[in-house]
């Protein structure tokens, strides 16, 4: 992770309203690949908003897309940072409370600040987070 990464200051807590349109954005792009994935949206304090678990996803999933989601909103970044971080060595990022190096969780941006963020687990890293910023897209 460098230093220079410039994370968006925080603002109101995505709405329930907001949530859902992230959800059914992902669920959308998970049905159109014949996925089956966990998705959690938590508040800009990493408390869970909405969660939604498609039938037949594994269940380690259940646990691991909320984490994602804690990780992205607490850190403002996506999991994938910290992740890349680790595979280029920086080791130290494991000793991070709270901080899930796994791709598939974003910030959830609205107007230039965080508000929360999403999670999404159940594929190959790669693929939860492309159902992730289906979510983000759908909010857009």
């Amino acid at each position: 992770m460098s230093s220079l990464v410039v994370t968006p200051s925080y603002g109101p807590a995505v709405s329930l309203e907001q949530a859902k349109t992230l959800a059914a954005g992902a669920v959308a792009e998970a049905n159109r690949n014949n996925w089956k994935v966990a998705i959690a949206i938590v508040d800009t304090h990493g408390f869970l908003k909405y969660y939604e678990m498609m039938d037949d996803t594994q269940t380690a999933s259940a646990s691991i897309a909320v984490e994602k989601a804690r990780t992205a909103a607490m850190f403002r970044r996506p999991t994938k940072m910290f992740e890349e971080g680790i595979g280029g060595g920086r080791v130290a990022l494991l000793g991070m409370h709270s901080a899930i190096p796994i791709e598939g969780g974003l910030p959830i941006v609205v107007n230039g600040k965080c508000v929360g963020g999403i999670g999404v687990s159940g594929l190959t890293s790669p693929q939860d987070a492309q159902v992730a910023q289906a979510g983000l897209d759908a909010l857009k």
